[in-house]
């Protein structure tokens, strides 16, 4: 008998190659164009001193968490900024508070002055106007920003001035070459995989990022990225669109990591299965998690990302300020900071996070201009990932 490990190994040996995405390409002319502030952002930069800048963003990343307190020593340093990183397990609870201070009226004086948005939060703050704005274009370091990036469009929603981009998100699955050397391709493929080695597999929970995430490349897939996936949720065709969706789980629980009834919190709790030998793949939304997660110990030096076949779901991620901030000029003094070459470069340190960069390459410096983006997969509207998610909780929550 070969055991099942050599078995995994072997499983897809005659399937196409693995996809590594990732090119050797050299590093960018790290100069970067030089230009003389304004006299209202001078102004801006004079009122933002002493604020108190309150950052609603996710808080689940020690190498995000460790990025921001060097920020905050930045934007002290330098702009007289306080910049407080609020942690959040979702930005939802925030969109739910300043929904709620807004149905109380408070137009000023607001709790939260910045957040980290896309996709359905984002087009929730902009259909309640609860976003500050336009200003995105006023900031110094929008000049340096790539414009061949979707960065007016956040989840086939205009943009509008109303937030910055920050960084580029795909999702790419890892595995480590020496247990699973060629991974599946497909999600067709990982049903087969799961099936011929159960409780090897699994995704996290949804409406986790990440686990939603999963559900919607697996939509894709399943139907062939349907025109439909474009627009907003039509009630009377969900049931008929996501039908193979709910088959394909039916039938992937059953052989899944803890068949189905338990499932990772997030993205680093596979992380951690994976290097446990517990899982053969973990998921992320950023390619170049592998590598900060073998800097710091957390992956094996042969754990590889890559993406299926079908292209990478993708997106670009936000900063916004919501109407009624108490910290306007400081949160745009921030934002703008955080688009700066050095913050970028230092943000896509593979070192420190990792975060593919929206600026060009030729104003960033060290392997932050290193690696290349997977072939991509737009993401639904965004009514899809609310719809997605209740269903989902409704059928396998409980």
């Amino acid at each position: 008998m070969i055991p099942n490990q050599l078995k995994r190994k072997a499983f897809f040996r005659l399937l196409c190659p693995l996809l590594l995405g990732f090119s050797g390409s050299s590093f960018a002319d790290t100069s970067a164009p030089s230009s003389t502030p304004s006299a209202e952002w001078q102004q801006v930069i004079e009122n933002a001193k002493g604020q108190k800048v309150y950052f609603h963003a996710w808080g689940g990343s020690q190498e995000i968490n460790r990025y921001l307190q060097w920020t905050s020593r930045q934007l002290k340093q330098r702009y007289d900024v306080q910049f407080y990183h609020v942690k959040v397990s979702d930005i939802a609870e925030t969109a739910s508070r300043l929904v709620a201070e807004k149905a109380a009226g408070k137009n000023s004086g607001g709790s939260v002055d910045m957040v980290w948005i896309n996709g359905e939060n984002f087009k929730s703050m902009k259909d309640n106007q609860l976003l500050f704005g336009p200003f995105v274009e006023q900031l110094p370091n929008w000049q340096y920003v790539d414009k061949s990036l979707p960065v007016d469009s956040d989840f086939s929603e205009p943009t509008e001035g109303l937030e910055a981009p920050w960084g580029v998100g795909q999702l790419v699955f890892i595995h480590d070459k020496q247990q699973l050397n060629n991974p599946p391709q497909s999600h067709q493929e990982m049903l087969s995989y799961a099936k011929a080695f159960p409780n090897r597999l699994s995704y996290p929970k949804p409406p986790e990022f990440h686990g939603t995430s999963y559900l919607k490349s697996l939509l894709i897939e399943l139907t062939d990225n349907d025109p439909s996936l474009s627009q907003p949720v039509n009630d009377e065709d969900f049931n008929l669109i996501t039908r193979p969706l709910w088959d394909y789980l039916d039938q992937f629980h059953q052989v899944a990591w803890k068949q189905g009834k338990q499932f990772p919190s997030g993205t680093a709790e596979t992380i951690q299965l994976l290097d446990d030998g517990q899982l053969d793949l973990a998921i992320s939304f950023n390619p170049n998690a592998v590598f900060t997660a073998q800097n710091n110990g957390n992956l094996a030096p042969s754990t590889y990302a890559y993406a299926l076949q079908h292209g990478a779901l993708s997106n670009i991620h936000f900063l916004a300020i919501p109407w009624n901030s108490a910290a306007t000029e400081g949160a745009r003094v921030a934002i703008n900071f955080l688009l700066s070459p050095e913050a970028q470069s230092r943000k896509g340190d593979l070192q420190i996070w990792g975060d593919p960069s929206v600026l060009k390459k030729s104003v960033l410096t060290g392997n932050a201009a290193k690696t290349e983006a997977f072939p991509s997969v737009a993401e639904p509207h965004p009514s899809w990932q609310a719809a997605l998610e209740r269903e989902w909780l409704r059928r396998y929550g409980s």
